[in-house]
């Protein structure tokens, strides 16, 4: 491992900033693909060596925790992706990684207060920290005692206008907007070169046929003007298997990833569905049409990281999902999607595509293609992906803190425009997909096309030494081991459910309680529990129980 890391422009220009701050707080804005990982670690590398002090990571899902366990790894942090509020943070690690979920009970943020104060914080895509009352009240309650405090976001803004604590709002016309320290763009990226993807979306109109639930019998294409539920009744038709308009699209996009695979062998495809079993047939489709495997990823299945990671690191060519491939989810490998969600809202959007602007280097040619309905509110979204929003915030008194939970399940539900008892009455009749057009972004902006563009692909140029940072020594203890092949809380993971397996064992063989046991256990190995062990007090419990075993 080096000593040093290889910041890109936007990086070094940001970090450099950062480090000029002497404000608590510091949000970055910066387009998915763009390599806020690498530089928020950067910073709190320089954070921990200028005074020793704990790094607190909250990343939005579980998933994302071991991807910045290993990135943080990789720049010598080592942090705990299993932290649990019953416990202390173990001596052998930086610190921890958890989630806004974890983060939005009150006791949990109780206990992160204390473990927080005087820290370095990372919220990574702090948007999310408005989700939901709670969520936003854990992160204010759990890190305003921090030292300082990286806010990352990829989609500055919110669709509810909630606040977001520990972002900076100035006054406007329209209430308050939100100030980022530093913004990197798409556009920005694109005209760097060798930072993001060009991302084509070719757009397919229809003609769709519904009985709505009123019995009406409805025919439309996507250029025809209805309102709200009648857009959204000729959306749902499109993407429904009942007709014909997805599995055309699903075809066209299946061509493209096999001409792609032609020179990036191991390219893959993603497609997003409206719900668990409409990613179901999706993925029957693909693996009957097209004779290649399809991995289905869903919220309420226990293995969906792992099978996340899986792909990633396959060949594979399809992943079908609902929700579960959201912000920071790093599959560079995917080259084509097909947005075969109902969910239209522009935040949403944007972070689906952002999942296909990866770049990977040493690759020559790596358009990423997005096949989309053409639905005048996806298609406006599309031709705002290089614009560099800002979230608005509405005046005190316009916004709708008041909402009580049955208002909050309405709003979710106007999403659909079908209430359940209404779903049962919809149906699809017929869809079958028409004309094709695509739009993409260049280096000088919007350009659309009848057919496939031929845009030569932005060249990186050639790197700059000046954008290197030595990493600080950073102050440890002794037995915190960095640049070691796996990371401490990678171990840890391991040697934890290895200490609860042998417990296990131990309770049937001695009929003792698996209260009893563990104490036990503790006490040989003179730790407090397991949940705050180093690696190598975990390791000397496992052969304290392993010599109960053979006693036996």
């Amino acid at each position: 491992m080096s000593d040093r890391v290889q910041l890109r422009p936007w990086q070094r220009q940001a970090f450099d900033k950062f480090v000029a701050s002497e404000q608590p707080d510091f949000l970055t804005v910066a387009t998915p693909g763009a390599g806020k990982t690498t530089f928020a670690l950067t910073c709190a590398r320089w954070a921990l060596a200028q005074e020793r002090r704990r790094l607190v990571i909250v990343a939005p899902t579980t998933h994302l925790k071991t991807q910045w366990t290993q990135a943080a790894h990789q720049m010598g942090l080592e942090v705990d992706p299993n932290w649990s509020p019953a416990d202390g943070v173990a001596p052998d690690v930086h610190g921890i990684v958890t989630t806004y979920q974890q983060v939005s009970t009150a006791e949990t943020a109780k206990i992160l207060r204390g473990v927080a104060a005087d820290a370095f914080v990372i919220l990574d895509e702090v948007h999310h920290a408005g989700d939901e009352r709670a969520w936003g009240d854990g992160v204010r309650t759990a890190f305003e005692r921090a030292h300082r405090r990286l806010c990352l976001s990829g989609t500055p803004f919110r669709s509810d206008t909630a606040s977001i604590p520990f972002v900076r709002y100035e006054e406007t016309g329209g209430g308050g907007e939100a100030q980022p320290d530093f913004t990197y763009g798409y556009a920005d990226a694109l005209r760097d070169g060798g930072v993001v993807r060009p991302v084509y979306f070719p757009r397919f109109d229809g003609l769709m046929e519904w009985s709505a639930p009123d019995g009406t019998v409805l025919t439309a294409n996507f250029h025809d003007e209805l309102d709200r539920t009648g857009a959204s009744h000729r959306l749902r038709a499109a993407l429904s298997l009942q007709g014909d308009w997805l599995s055309a699209v699903i075809g066209q996009a299946h061509e493209r990833l096999q001409k792609i695979r032609e020179t990036h062998p191991d390219a893959g495809g993603l497609a997003i569905c409206m719900d668990q079993e409409h990613a179901r047939d999706i993925a029957r489709l693909i693996r009957h049409r097209f004779h290649v495997e399809a991995e289905v990823v869903v919220s309420d299945d226990p293995d969906a990281s792992a099978k996340i990671a899986h792909f990633a690191a396959s060949d594979r060519h399809w992943l079908v999902a609902v929700r579960m491939v959201s912000e920071g989810v790093d599959i560079p490998r995917l080259r084509v999607g097909v947005y075969a969600s109902t969910v239209v809202t522009e935040l949403f959007f944007r972070q689906a595509v952002g999942r296909f602007v990866r770049w990977t280097s040493g690759l020559a040619g790596q358009k990423a293609y997005v096949y989309l309905p053409d639905d005048p509110r996806l298609r406006t979204h599309a031709f705002q992906i290089a614009e560099a929003r800002r979230h608005v915030l509405r005046p005190p008194a316009e916004r709708d803190d008041e909402f009580s939970p049955e208002d909050l399940e309405r709003e979710a539900m106007r999403e659909l425009d079908l209430m359940p008892e209404q779903l049962s009455l919809f149906s699809v009749l017929s869809s079958y997909a028409t004309a094709m057009s695509v739009h993409a972004f260049t280096e000088d902006g919007l350009t659309l096309f009848d057919d496939e563009p031929d845009i030569p692909e932005p060249v990186p140029e050639p790197g700059d030494d000046g954008l290197a940072v030595d990493l600080p020594e950073i102050p440890t203890d002794t037995g915190l081991v960095l640049w070691s092949n796996r990371s401490v809380g990678e171990r840890k993971e391991e040697l934890r459910q290895k200490n609860m397996d042998v417990a296990k064992r131990l309770v049937d063989l001695t009929g003792f309680s698996h209260g009893r046991v563990q104490s036990e256990l503790n006490r040989l190995a003179g730790i407090r529990s397991v949940g705050n062990a180093t690696n190598s007090e975990l390791e000397r419990r496992l052969r304290r129980a392993e010599e109960w075993l053979r006693r036996r």
